[in-house]
C-alpha cells in the first residue's frame, strides 16, 4: 500500500514502510540532499523541510504521517534559472559558510515569510532557533533574513 503526498509540487506515491522517516525517504529514495542528516534527534535543524508551510525536522517525522500533505525541500524554492531571493540574500550577507545548516535556515526563513506579514529581529531569531550553526554565529543569517523579509517576497 502506498501513501500519497505532494513533494516539491508533484504528487508522490511512496510505499508504506514502518519506521521509515521522512529524512531517510527524501535522501535515499528521492535523492534530495539539501535535507541533511545531522543529529537524528530533532535538535540541529539540518533536516528542516516545510510541511504545509511549517518548518519541521524531517528526522522526527515518520513517512506515513505526511499522507495527503504538502512537503517542500530547498529544491522547491528554485526554478533552476537563478537563486531564490532568500538564497541570494544569504549569499550577499555572507551568511553561508560551510553550508551544512544553510538549507534548513533558508527554509525556516521561508516558513516565517509565509506566516508573518511584518517581521522583526526577534521573530527571525526565533524562527532560526532550531537551526544549529557552528560557523556563522547567527549574526549574518539573521541579517540576511531581515533584509530579504523587509524587501518583501512575492
Amino acid at each position: 500500500m502506498n501513501i500519497e503526498f505532494q513533494l516539491n509540487g508533484r504528487l508522490t506515491a511512496a510505499p508504506q514502510s514502518p519506521g521509515l522517516t521522512l529524512l531517510e525517504y527524501l535522501r535515499q529514495t528521492e535523492e534530495l540532499y539539501s535535507v541533511k542528516h545531522g543529529c537524528d534527534h530533532g535538535e540541529c535543524g539540518a533536516c528542516t523541510v516545510l510541511i504545509n508551510d511549517k518548518a519541521v525536522n524531517a528526522c522526527l517525522v515518520l513517512l506515513h504521517s505526511v499522507a495527503g500533505k504538502r512537503v517542500e525541500t530547498l529544491e522547491s524554492l528554485s526554478d533552476h534559472t537563478g537563486l531564490h531571493p532568500i538564497q541570494a540574500s544569504f549569499l550577499d550577507a555572507g551568511a553561508a559558510q560551510c553550508g551544512f545548516c544553510t538549507p534548513g535556515m533558508e527554509l525556516s526563513v521561508e516558513a516565517l515569510r509565509r506566516e508573518a506579514t511584518d517581521v522583526d529581529k526577534e521573530q527571525v531569531q526565533d524562527a532560526l532557533n532550531g537551526n544549529l550553526c557552528r560557523c556563522t554565529g547567527y549574526v549574518k543569517p539573521v541579517e540576511a533574513a531581515i533584509n530579504v523579509l523587509k524587501e518583501g517576497l512575492s
